[in-house]
């Protein structure tokens, strides 16, 4: 079993699924001028690109924390996931490793997020990249499947086969 992790943040992968972190100088060398997304997972019938963001980490400062609250429900955050989105998948597809549909998945460690506020952010991202084509129709070549934002207990619910826990820093 593969497990990627992330500060207090961790996932567990499935067996014969292949995950790597990619937002580090090993794996991403182009981090001068291209942002990267944390991890990226690949499955038989589809890749996750994964960015995790942990306001609720067991040292963030309170000012921290609600800096960022404030800063992921103005969709001030917004512009920042998508461009981690497009630089991440034009350097896998400049690398010829984009062969199966992209779903970009958030996971932001915060228990205060209400289902509302996450459904609002994931709206916004999927305007933001953006799924749909021009006008609302569809692209010939899609470059990302869907996408969502998502709190831990989302993420569980959503997706039981890939847990994710905390470490207990």
């Amino acid at each position: 079993m593969i497990v990627l992790s992330e500060g207090d943040l961790q996932i567990n992968l499935p067996a014969g699924a292949k995950g790597r972190k990619f937002d580090d100088g090993m794996s991403h060398g182009l981090s001068h001028c291209m942002k990267a997304v944390d991890f990226i997972v690949e499955l038989d019938d589809k890749i996750l690109f994964i960015e995790m963001k942990d306001p609720d980490h067991p040292n963030a400062l309170s000012r921290d924390r609600k800096n960022f609250h404030k800063k992921i429900l103005s969709g001030d955050l917004d512009s920042d996931l998508k461009t981690k989105y497009r630089d991440s998948f034009l350097y896998e597809w400049g690398g010829a490793r984009v062969s199966k549909p992209i779903y970009y998945l958030v996971l932001i460690g915060a228990s205060a997020l209400s289902e509302a506020d996450l459904l609002t952010r994931t709206d916004a991202l999927r305007r933001q990249l953006p799924v749909l084509g021009p006008g609302e129709k569809p692209w010939k070549k899609p470059f990302v499947a869907g996408c969502a934002v998502l709190n831990i207990e989302a993420w569980n619910k959503a997706m039981p086969q890939y847990p994710v826990s905390r470490i207990g820093i």
